[in-house]
């Protein structure tokens, strides 16, 4: 296994830092006002003006749509040369919108370059590929226990030339953002087949009559704006053309498979960018506070969390890259225990680290004034998105204990 980095990447690295340090990481401030600004005026859901300025200065330097290989508009980059880029980006939560690399939209633009056909993709994934509107994917529902995909119960029901939509679902990414144009349904289509093949996924205009977005989710208290927001929805008779369903009817339980399994090391890859920053901060904030007569940096107990700190980092990048080699080399199947692993090891890991940086911040932690508090929120989350610890887990025991049966 050769985890060195190739002169593309380490070019593209050096970019992307640059962008983060001088471009991003200043403008967190300016975001925070202006959301809490907008927020005010009753305009929480909307993104701050200072997004367009990134956005146009990312895409200006080619530093756009880093995520996605296989698409002429992509980078065409393998896993692991988006690993680190990915990191880097993954130090503040307002890069991966800046780059047109956030979630949703990075899953549902693969859907569409994978599955979709070439209808779909002129009329939804180009715009999605040019940052020029958001979409929202809805698949939890708070009636059945979501973290099963065979529970969805949404039903789509064929009639004639059209499908007819009828369900409640929640957290549906992106659907809060006043520019998702377009949601990417999943429901049951046939409650007879077998239980893997009743679902489809179908593309639904958000401003299709019956489809009403009854409220906006928070997460911990915060609006998940950058994810653009997360909306609990009901369709009513939603009607839709057949044609809008993506590769087919049956295949929804395949294509949420195929499209999570990219989505989960995303995330891990942005969340060691995170842990990351998180030691960073604590380190700088305990170097520069004295209690007792010395820095809390010389104190044993914050020595531990910085040593302890820097060895879960290593261990979860090296797992994380792992993966993204073999995802190159034999594939998403072949790589699944690594994805199911560091799915649950890395959002813990990094959610132990912002929990130390927070406890060294003191009340400081907590507050509006670093950006800790949000990290955690966040990284707490992802525990349960795309699917929770305990799934993967029982997974991975199960898959383990079939060498010994």
């Amino acid at each position: 296994m050769d985890f060195a980095f190739d002169a593309r990447t380490e070019e593209l690295r050096g970019q992307v830092q640059a962008f983060i340090d001088e471009h991003v990481i200043p403008a967190e401030k300016v975001f925070g006002e202006q959301a809490a600004a907008m927020a005010a005026e009753g305009r929480g859901w909307e993104r701050p003006p200072v997004m367009a300025d990134l956005k146009a200065e990312a895409r200006k330097q080619g530093l756009w749509n880093l995520f996605l290989a296989h698409h002429p508009q992509g980078a065409g980059l393998t896993n692991l040369q988006y690993a680190p880029l990915a990191e880097i980006t993954g130090r503040s939560f307002i890069a991966p919108e800046a780059l047109n690399c956030a979630a949703p939209d990075t899953g549902n633009m693969e859907v569409l370059a994978e599955f979709g056909t070439a209808e779909q993709q002129k009329q939804w994934l180009q715009p999605l590929l040019d940052g020029e509107i958001r979409s929202a994917f809805c698949m939890t529902e708070p009636g059945v226990a979501s973290s099963d995909a065979t529970n969805i119960s949404t039903s789509i029901v064929r009639d004639g030339d059209v499908y007819v939509i009828n369900g409640r679902k929640w957290w549906s990414s992106g659907a809060m953002d006043p520019r998702c144009k377009i949601l990417i349904v999943m429901g049951k289509s046939n409650p007879d087949a077998d239980r893997h093949r009743q679902q489809s996924q179908v593309l639904v205009p958000a401003d299709t009559p019956g489809v009403n977005i009854r409220r906006g989710m928070h997460v911990f208290g915060y609006t998940d704006g950058t994810h653009g927001g997360h909306a609990e929805i009901e369709f009513t008779d939603v009607r839709v053309p057949v044609t809008n369903v993506i590769a087919g009817e049956g295949e929804g339980f395949a294509i949420a498979q195929a499209r999570l399994g990219p989505g989960r090391i995303h995330h891990c890859m942005r969340q060691i960018g995170a842990a990351e920053r998180a030691l960073e901060l604590m380190c700088r904030r305990v170097s520069g506070r004295v209690a007792w007569g010395k820095p809390l940096a010389d104190q044993g107990v914050i020595q531990d969390w910085i040593a302890e700190s820097r060895v879960r980092i290593e261990a979860a990048r090296l797992l994380v890259l792992k993966t993204a080699w073999l995802m190159d080399t034999v594939g998403n199947r072949g790589a699944h225990t690594e994805i199911q692993s560091i799915k649950i090891l890395v959002p813990q890991t990094t959610e132990w680290i912002i929990d130390k940086a927070i406890q060294a911040h003191g009340g400081g932690g907590v507050s509006q004034d670093f950006p800790l508090a949000m990290m955690w929120a966040h990284t707490r989350t992802l525990r349960f998105a795309d699917g929770p610890d305990e799934v993967h887990k029982r997974s991975l025991a199960h898959r383990e204990l079939r060498k010994y049966r």
